[in-house]
This record gives structure tokens, C-alpha cells and sequence, in this order.
């Protein structure tokens, strides 16, 4: 049996783990962070109390952590598993770091025999619970045929888009997008709102037509409903837009609206919002315009 130690057991990574379980893949958890979640238990996964425990008999080690930093520690810190890798394992990142960074953990990885795959997603909680990801491959397309089962059992989508360091390419790109589609329906549903219009009714019209997106029908609902409980944190939001910024600035690429998505959403985490639902950078706009669209 395929064993695979899943590193990062949070919002996302506990269900994406829980696929891989039903799906009949044998679990290595590390507790060296956190308590391995008792649905993984029960369903058979065998716990460790250090990174490099669980990855030592491990044929694949997937990480889904936070950032950037807590990437290199679970690879290169002091309980990094690259004290145990060896030629045959994969290590696949499915966390949302920076790109250049990958290109230089990847090739430390590749180094020691192992094999790396940058491998992002994107569909939120939702996705993750139901197996339909969308996952942003970068590495060689040998290794990437031998992990295809295991992003099969978390995702649906599923592209090998080039060398490591492009998934996470394609990653922030895709935050770039989903970043402005928040603020473009935010706004639409404000100005409607304000010249007394009903915003779901308005929302409902325009998914009829070329302004349909799934922004516009699942946090379009959440913003007329006011339901903002973390599907992706605001606060996670803005450390992919910072990714992007940051790597503009390197390429001398100009993103002002990009720029603006990030200013929004720091006017909500001023409001004490960096663990809503980023579909709340509506309350930034309803804040500048001194207008709530559901009339709170």
C-alpha cells in the first residue's frame, strides 16, 4: 500500500487528507505542530511526533502549511525532512508560497535524490471537503504521473502547468483573478444597493448574462447574506496578493488593481477582519461609501 505522510492537518489540509484516506491511501500524520484530527485516526492513520518520523517510511510527503517559512522548517529546519529523503520519495507542496523560493527548495529536494512537485490549489474549504480542487502542477512530468492518483482523489481539475515553481506561478495568478472579481461584484452590488435596487436580485439578473462568474454566485450570496465565516481567511488572501506584489515588483510588471484588492483588503483587517471570509472585502467598500447593503 501507498504511504503517504500529510504534513499540515488545517482547514484545508484535513480533508484533502481525509480523501486520501477513503480513497486507500495509508497515512503518516506529524504532531509536531498540532494534534492529528481524530477523523484521520479513526479512519486509520498512524501518528508521529516529528516531521521527519512520519516521512522516513513514507513514499510521498505532501506539506499544506500556511507560508512560505513554515515550508523551508518542515523541510529544511531543525525536524526537516530532508534529513530523510532519499531517491524514490516525492515531496509534493500543496501550500500557496512564493515561486522563487520553490525553485530553490525544489532544487535542494531534487539534490538528494527525491523528486519535487509545487502543486497549489484552489476551491477553498468547499473543495477541498468535496475532492473537487483545482491543483496548479510544477515539476517534470514523470514524477508528475506518479502523484496524478493521489491529486485525483483531492481535485478535478488537475494541469501539470511546467517546472517547479510554475504552479505556484499559476497559484498567484489565480488569487490576482479571484482577488479582482471580489472587488468588481463588491462594487456592483454597492452601487446597486445605493441607487435602491435590490443587490439580490440584481445578482440573480446578472448571472443570467457575460457578467456571470462564480464569484458573482457564491460570494455575491455570501455578501447579501452577511455570511462571512471563513471559507479562505482575508488574512491568507493577503499573503498571496503580497506573493504577487512582490514578485511584480522583482519583473517590473505594474498591477494597480491588484494593488487596490490589497488596500481593501487591509481596510478590513483594520476592522478586525483578517479571519472572515475574503468575500467580506464588500465591508470595506460598504465602509467607504458609508452604505450597507443589508441595511445593518
Amino acid at each position: 500500500m501507498t504511504t503517504i505522510a500529510f504534513i499540515g492537518t488545517g482547514i484545508m489540509g484535513k480533508p484533502m487528507a481525509e480523501n486520501l484516506q477513503k480513497a486507500g491511501y495509508s497515512l503518516h500524520l506529524s504532531e509536531s505542530r498540532t494534534t492529528a484530527p481524530s477523523s484521520l485516526l479513526e479512519g486509520g492513520a498512524t501518528t508521529f511526533s516529528s516531521n521527519q518520523e512520519a516521512a522516513k517510511d513514507a513514499d510521498f510527503i505532501i506539506i499544506m502549511v500556511p507560508d512560505t517559512p513554515q515550508v523551508e522548517d518542515v523541510l529544511f529546519g531543525t525536524d526537516g525532512i530532508d534529513a530523510v529523503l532519499d531517491e524514490g520519495k516525492i515531496v509534493i507542496d500543496m501550500s500557496s508560497i512564493s515561486p522563487i523560493e520553490t525553485k530553490k527548495f525544489a532544487s535542494r529536494v531534487n539534490e538528494s535524490g527525491a523528486a519535487y512537485l509545487d502543486a497549489p490549489v484552489s476551491g477553498g474549504e468547499v473543495g477541498a471537503i468535496n475532492a473537487a480542487l483545482t491543483i496548479m502542477v510544477g515539476g517534470d512530468e514523470a514524477t508528475f504521473e506518479k502523484a496524478l492518483p493521489l491529486f485525483g482523489a483531492m481535485g478535478k481539475n488537475i494541469n501539470l502547468v511546467g517546472d517547479n515553481g510554475a504552479g505556484q506561478v499559476c497559484k498567484v495568478a489565480n488569487q490576482i483573478i479571484v482577488a479582482l472579481n471580489i472587488e468588481a461584484v463588491s462594487e456592483a452590488l454597492v452601487f446597486a444597493s445605493k441607487a435602491g435596487a435590490d443587490p439580490e436580485r440584481i445578482r440573480t439578473a446578472l448571472m443570467g448574462g457575460f457578467a456571470n462568474s462564480k464569484v458573482l454566485e457564491v460570494h455575491g450570496e455570501r455578501m447579501v447574506k452577511g455570511t462571512f465565516d471563513p471559507g479562505f481567511r482575508i488574512r491568507l488572501h493577503q499573503k498571496d496578493l503580497n506573493l504577487a506584489l512582490t514578485g511584480a515588483k522583482a519583473l517590473g510588471v505594474s498591477l494597480p488593481n491588484t494593488e487596490s484588492a490589497q488596500k481593501l483588503f487591509g481596510l478590513c483587517a483594520e476592522q478586525g477582519g483578517e479571519d472572515w471570509d475574503h468575500s467580506a472585502l464588500v465591508k470595506a467598500i460598504e465602509s467607504l461609501s458609508n452604505h450597507n447593503i443589508r441595511g445593518e
